[in-house]
Parts: structure tokens; sequence; C-alpha cells
């Protein structure tokens, strides 16, 4: 059974940055993709930000493009989300996400219904 356990989330005024982790536990090596959604009150659960875990291709939502970077420990089983720069559009719960099914279309790796594990979630409050 895999657990996700984030962590690293906070309280800043815009400008500044934070880095998210999440920490995997009963971690299989088949798991594929990992993502890091928000969900804003009043929005939609949003992909930020996503890897393959069998290589380093990633994917960034328009929004964070230039700003966050995700990126994953293999020994340490732990997935990381740096973000700069932060705006108050980017207070959100924050969850990280995993699946062991593949291929994903670049559709389904930005949807929540196609990860099965998740955590959760640490919330980020930006302000201005």
């Amino acid at each position: 059974q895999v657990q996700l356990v984030e962590s690293g989330g906070g309280s800043l005024q815009a400008a500044g940055s934070l880095r998210l982790s999440c920490a995997g536990f009963g971690y299989s090596s088949s798991i594929t993709y990992m993502c890091w959604f928000r969900h804003a009150l009043g929005n939609e659960r949003e992909a930020v930000a996503t890897i393959y875990t069998g290589g380093s291709d990633t994917y960034y939502g328009d929004s964070v493009k230039g700003r966050f970077t995700i990126s994953k420990d293999n020994i340490k089983n732990t997935l990381y989300l740096q973000m700069n720069s932060l705006k108050p559009e980017d207070t959100a719960m924050y969850y990280c996400a995993a699946d062991y099914r593949f291929p994903k279309s670049s559709i389904q790796r930005l949807s929540p219904g196609s990860y099965y594990y998740w955590g959760q979630g640490t919330q980020v409050t930006v302000s201005s």
C-alpha cells in the first residue's frame, strides 16, 4: 500500500519561495507518474506539475511555468515542488498524487482521475 505524505506548506508574502515535499511510503518501483495538483476554494483541482518516474520528462501548467520546478529523489522516495516568485493566486491546498498505469496520454497526465494514490495535502497561502 503506497502512502504519500506532503509537507512544506505555509503562509508567506508574494514573491517568496517554498519547497513542498511528498514522502512516499510502501513505495513501489511500479509507480510511473507523479503529479502535484492544487485546489483553491471555488476552483477545480488543477494539475501544477507532473513527472515521469522512469526518466526526467516533466510538464508544467501554464500558470506556473518558469516559476515552479518538479523533481524527485528516487533514493529518498520523495517528490519535490520548488515554488519561486509566488503570487496570491497560487494560494491553494497542494496535493501529491501517484499512479502505476502506463502509458498516459498528455491529457491523462494532467487529469486527477488518472491518479490512484493521493496525499492529504499541504496548504500554501500567499498574501499580497
